[in-house]
């Protein structure tokens, strides 16, 4: 991989940048000053040090974000905080969010460069479940519940397709960091296989319902941290990565 690449990559700059910054000499690579930025590096086993601090080369990587809410899903907005924003003192300038979360939603949000695996989660044929914990207006009913699970009208050409429905007990209610208990029975999660815009909240109003809090709390595999506190962030760990592939 030529040096001047591999800096890029590593969001060191652009390219113009980075060539006048190894021709300065500001690079070493196994410890020589290399100037010359078309210099062949291999970037699993050579040392490349840019500015006296040391390079560790990664192609993809994998965050984590307890999304809060009055955040949006964006890599830039010219009048709100993004998500990208609260990832931007890890240096780099090509991750994004993959999929969206509404400004009101908190939870789950996977945040990376791989633009691959990002496809793949989100193709409508991969049928990726998402499983969001939803507070409603009230209960919803025997009746209400089987419509979800089959399928409602929201506007689109065609119903949605099957959801799974779960009433929260007590118990599970009490688990749930941060939530007081509704004896009610009107906090669910909703696990759907699609991402329409407004999904969720569409389908409860579909079933005469209103969403009052939304937090995602599963993508595939992926189970949010509940150690996260909301903003915060960390790398995925590889076993999860995997489990996403």
């Amino acid at each position: 991989m030529r040096l001047d690449k591999f800096l890029c990559d590593m969001n060191k700059g652009t390219r113009s940048r980075v060539k006048k910054d190894i021709k300065a000499g500001l690079v070493t690579v196994n410890g020589m000053v290399i100037t010359k930025p078309e210099y062949g590096v291999n970037e699993q086993t050579d040392t490349v040090c840019y500015k006296d601090v040391t390079c560790v080369y990664e192609k993809y990587v994998y965050y984590m974000l307890n999304k809060p809410a009055g955040v949006v899903s964006a890599t830039e907005d010219k009048r709100e905080r993004t998500v990208v924003d609260l990832l931007d003192r890890e240096g780099r300038g090509d991750l994004f969010p993959v999929g969206r979360l509404d400004k009101d939603t908190e939870g789950l949000l996977l945040l990376t460069n791989d633009g691959e695996l990002a496809h793949a989660l989100l193709s409508p044929k991969k049928h990726v479940e998402k499983e969001y914990e939803c507070h409603l207006a009230h209960a919803l009913t025997a009746q209400q519940i089987e419509r979800l699970e089959q399928g409602v009208d929201i506007g689109e050409k065609e119903l949605t397709k099957p959801a799974k429905v779960c009433v929260l007990t007590d118990e599970a209610i009490s688990q749930s960091a941060g939530k007081s208990g509704a004896a009610d029975g009107s906090i669910i999660t909703l696990t759907i296989t699609e991402g329409k815009f407004h999904q969720v909240k569409r389908m409860l109003h579909a079933v005469d319902n209103e969403v009052l809090y939304l937090k995602r709390i599963r993508m595939g595999n992926l189970v949010l941290d509940e150690r996260l506190e909301k903003g915060a962030y960390r790398r995925l760990e590889k076993w999860e990565i995997t489990g996403l592939e």
